[in-house]
């Protein structure tokens, strides 16, 4: 199977489960997703958050998905319980779709490595 193909079949099981779970099977979208990978990486799964807190988490994600590429490196978590990264190579220039597929790839590897999907 092309290394594309295998990636769309994982990244629409990857959404399947996860809109099932979380939105009545609703269709999340990438935006979503992050989100819910950045209250997993918290760890305050019942908790509401406010919009810039909402920010914060979607950015723990991105720093979390990005890691194994060698973009950040985990730092320390703070008194709140918040995770923390340091950058260790800035991201490349990309277009709009190759950021989506970068981000759609580290997702599903993430959720490989979770045992979340195989």
């Amino acid at each position: 199977m092309a290394r594309d193909e295998q990636l769309k079949e994982r990244w629409d099981a990857v959404v399947d489960k996860l809109s099932n779970q979380f939105a009545d099977g609703d269709t999340l979208d990438l935006d979503s997703i992050i989100y819910l990978i950045g209250v997993q990486e918290l760890g305050q799964i019942h908790r509401d958050y406010k919009k810039d807190h909402k920010l914060d988490l979607m950015h723990i994600a991105i720093c979390k998905l990005l890691e194994p590429y060698g973009f950040y490196e985990f730092d320390y978590v703070d008194e709140d319980g918040w995770p923390h990264y340091k950058v260790k190579e800035q991201l490349p220039f990309l277009k709009a779709g190759e950021q989506s597929v970068l981000m759609k790839e580290a997702i599903v590897n993430y959720f490989v490595e979770t045992d979340y999907i195989k």
